[in-house]
């Protein structure tokens, strides 16, 4: 908020063209213009830029949506400084301009510029990740579209089996593998009748499962069969035979995935991992630390790393609350006051702290323990988990500012949550 800045810039962004505003610092207009979504286009305005401000384009900032994409990074990389804004708070400052509602590209693109010059406050600055934060959260979000597209095909499986032949979900999950191996063993009630217990007993131990004996799961196999019309049975083998090779597909390449993120997440832990001058304590990058508390494995801590990584570097707790879904809405007027779950957070790193939450309760005797008196006041399933990541949030920030690991034996939290 110290700077000082010639030019304000709001960038309306598009697909295909962009919407440029250009204000000074008493707020009048220097220049309106419509660029073409290419590297020449968004080079030259940034050529303008350099040559009104004597070739300081630290001077210049700009105002836009979107914190990420190719525009925001050249502008970053041409020595500009980048603000960002939700676009709910964008509409509110349209409300200076128009009281009617109307809306348009230029009118959008000078709201942006003006309100960067009046209430900078209300924007976040933009800081270009390091590498290994891009491909982290590349590597992340790959690995949550793998694992949705996974339990899609389970799902189409499980209804194709429903159709002739439930008995085999008896005996197991439709996301596990030997069950699929069994199915192209026995794809429907009459092969499975004739199975050896032989057959099945080796794929039990081939993958291990203990749950079942090979006479166990035969029996359940040979539960009577529904009666299905003509042709059922032949068109549902059909669709598994072209369901099960992409399963196997996704399944390997969530494995690589998973690999990946952990070779990554130990290149960030191992970032900081000499000792620091002047012989003083050690000190330990952000990975590290984030990865020592209970719950957090390679999944959470790199989604949490690569979605919130501006303001875990800032240890801004009042934001990663925001972002993470923990902190509630008060609504209050006169006597009526509303305590309201956040709704507007990012989704990925909300479904990131419930999957930390849940491993907390098994893995922290605390966390256990607040989340039962939590249950006991009444509060949902989910608030109770929201509130065991409220608090370990403000561990983690305090973990961040001293740069220490997790102890338990020091974790000292006295504030308590409704």
């Amino acid at each position: 908020m110290d700077e000082e800045f010639e030019l304000f810039v709001g960038f309306d962004w598009a697909t295909e063209r962009h919407q440029v505003c250009v204000l000074n610092a008493v707020g009048t207009v220097v220049r309106e213009c419509n660029i073409e979504h290419n590297a020449e286009a968004l080079h030259k305005l940034i050529d303008w830029i350099a040559e009104r401000t004597g070739g300081r384009t630290a001077l210049a900032a700009v105002a836009i949506e979107t914190p990420h994409g190719v525009v925001v990074e050249t502008l970053l990389e041409r020595g500009i400084v980048v603000y960002s804004i939700n676009p709910k708070q964008l509409d509110r400052f349209r409300d200076r301009f128009t009281a009617s509602g109307a809306k348009d590209d230029r009118r959008d693109a000078r709201v942006l510029g003006d309100s960067l010059r009046t209430d900078r406050r209300a924007f976040r600055r933009v800081v270009l990740s390091s590498g290994e934060m891009v491909e982290l959260r590349e590597l992340s979000r790959l690995h949550g579209e793998l694992s949705v597209q996974f339990v899609q095909l389970t799902n189409r499986l499980r209804d194709q089996l429903q159709r002739y032949f439930p008995q085999l979900l008896a005996v197991g999950e439709t996301d596990e593998r030997w069950l699929w191996e069994l199915w192209e063993l026995a794809p429907n009630p009459h092969a499975a009748a004739n199975l050896k217990p032989a057959q099945i007993g080796k794929i039990l131990r081939r993958y291990r499962i203990r749950r079942h004996s090979a006479h166990s799961a035969l029996d359940k196999l040979k539960l009577p069969a529904f009666s299905v019309a003509p042709g059922v049975i032949e068109a549902a083998c059909r669709h598994i035979e072209v369901l099960l090779p992409q399963l196997r597909l996704l399944t390997e390449q969530l494995r690589g995935c998973d690999d990946d993120l952990h070779a990554l997440l130990e290149r960030c832990k191992a970032d900081r991992e000499h000792p620091s001058e002047g012989g003083r304590r050690r000190e330990h990058s952000d990975a590290e630390i984030l990865l020592s508390l209970p719950g957090v494995g390679d999944l959470v801590g790199a989604t949490m790393l690569a979605e919130a990584g501006q303001p875990l570097s800032e240890r801004d707790l009042n934001s990663l609350r925001q972002l993470c879904g923990s902190a509630p809405i008060t609504k209050r007027s006169g006597k009526s006051v509303h305590v309201i779950r956040r709704y507007a957070c990012n989704q990925r790193l909300q479904n990131a702290c419930h999957h930390w939450g849940q491993s907390a309760l098994r893995w922290d005797a605390r966390s256990a323990a607040h989340y039962a008196r939590l249950r006991a006041a009444g509060r949902t399933h989910g608030r109770a988990l929201r509130g065991i990541i409220d608090r370990w949030l403000s561990v983690l920030v305090a973990m961040l500012r001293d740069g220490t690991l997790y102890d338990p034996a020091r974790r000292n939290i006295t504030r308590t949550a409704a």
